[in-house]
C-alpha cells in the first residue's frame, strides 16, 4: 500500500503541533485541507488516527503511521545527500526512545551533535523504552534490554552508574545504626514511577530481600535529586550528577563502593541503519564519554 505524502505530513504535522489549526499553519494550507487529508486516510486505512482534543494525540495506528513517515523522510534525505542534490524540503523527524536519565546526563550531547534533523524524544523506563520498537513506534532507543527486538540491530553503550543517595540529615534521622533493613523499611523512598526498580534493585544486590518501604513518586531525574539533596527521601541518583553533591558533603552514599550500574544498549531499526549511521556514531561518542565502560 502507497501513501500520499500530503496526508502523511498533514498526520506528523498535527501530532507534532498539538492542532489542526497548528498544523495547517505550519503546511501552509487551511485547517479543513487539513481535516480532509486526514479523513481521506483514516479513510484508507480503516481506522482513526488522531484522538482530537487539546493536543491531539495519536491512536496506535496513528503513532506508527506517523513514524512511517518520518522513516520516508530520513530516507529521501539520504538519497538527496547522496546524488548531491540540494535540499528537498523540510527538515526529517526522528522518533527515539529513551530514559530520563540518560536524556538528563549524557543523550543530549548525542542530538546536539548533529544537524539537519528533528528530535521527537519519547521518555520511558529503560526497561521498557524497547517496547516502542517493538511496537513499530519510534525508530530508535536506549534500552537497558540485551535481547535484540525483531528486526533490530543492538550495540551497547556502557552503563549509566548510581549511588544510594540521601541528605546527611536524613542519614542521622532514619539510618542512625547502618543502613538495615528494618531501617529501610520506615525510611522514604523515592520513585521515579511505578516503572522504576533501581531502588528495589540496590537493595536485594547488596543488603536483602526489598522491605516495601513508603515511597514518594517524582517523575523527573532532577527533581530527584533535589529531593534526595533536600532530605524528603533516599534514592538512586546518577554518579554523574550526585558525585559532586556527595564530595560536597550535600548528599551521602549510604553504602560507598556499592555502586548499582545498568547497562545500556542503542537499538536502532536494521532498515534505518543506514541513513541513522551519523546519529549512532553521534550516541555512541556521547556515550563513551559519560557512560561506565
Amino acid at each position: 500500500m502507497q501513501f500520499d505524502p500530503d496526508q502523511l505530513n498533514a498526520l506528523s504535522s498535527i501530532l507534532r503541533r498539538g492542532s489542526f489549526e497548528a498544523a495547517a499553519a505550519e503546511l501552509a494550507v487551511t485547517p479543513s485541507a487539513i481535516s480532509q487529508r486526514i479523513r481521506a486516510l483514516e479513510d484508507r486505512v480503516g481506522a482513526v488516527l488522531i484522538h482530537r482534543g487539546t493536543p491531539c494525540t495519536a491512536t496506535p495506528a496513528g503513532a506508527r503511521l506517523a513514524k512511517h513517515s518520518g522513516d520516508v523522510g530520513l530516507l529521501e534525505a539520504q538519497v538527496s545527500r547522496d546524488l548531491g542534490l540540494a535540499d528537498m524540503g523540510g527538515l526529517p523527524a526522528l522518533r527515539i526512545a529513551v530514559n530520563a536519565d540518560s536524556l538528563a546526563t549524557w543523550f543530549m550531547a548525542a542530538l546536539t551533535a548533529l544537524d539537519g534533523l528533528l528530535f521527537d524524544l519519547v521518555v520511558d523506563d529503560e526497561d521498557h523504552s524497547a517496547d516502542w520498537l517493538r511496537r513499530g513506534e519510534v525508530s530508535a532507543a536506549v534500552t537497558a534490554q540485551v535481547k535484540p527486538v525483531a528486526g533490530c540491530d543492538v550495540i551497547p553503550l556502557g552503563a549509566l552508574r548510581y549511588r544510594a543517595t540521601a541528605a546527611p540529615a536524613f542519614v542521622a534521622r532514619w539510618f542512625p545504626g547502618g543502613v538495615t533493613l528494618a531501617a529501610l523499611a520506615r525510611a522514604p523512598c523515592l520513585s521515579f514511577s511505578t516503572k522504576d526498580s533501581l531502588q528495589r534493585r540496590w537493595v536485594t544486590d547488596h543488603i536483602g530481600p526489598w522491605p516495601s518501604p513508603p515511597l514518594h513518586t517524582i517523575p523527573s531525574t532532577h527533581a530527584f535529586l533535589e529531593a534526595a539533596r533536600s532530605g524528603l527521601a533516599w534514592a538512586m541518583n546518577p554518579d554523574c550528577l550526585a558525585g559532586a553533591l556527595i564530595e560536597t558533603g550535600e548528599l551521602t552514599d549510604l553504602r560507598p563502593g556499592a555502586p548499582l550500574d545498568i547497562a545500556l544498549s542503542w537499538q536502532v531499526s536494521r532498515i534505518m541503519a543506514t541513513p541513522l549511521a551519523p546519529v549512532t556514531a553521534a550516541v555512541r561518542r556521547a556515550a563513551a564519554k559519560r557512560l561506565v565502560q
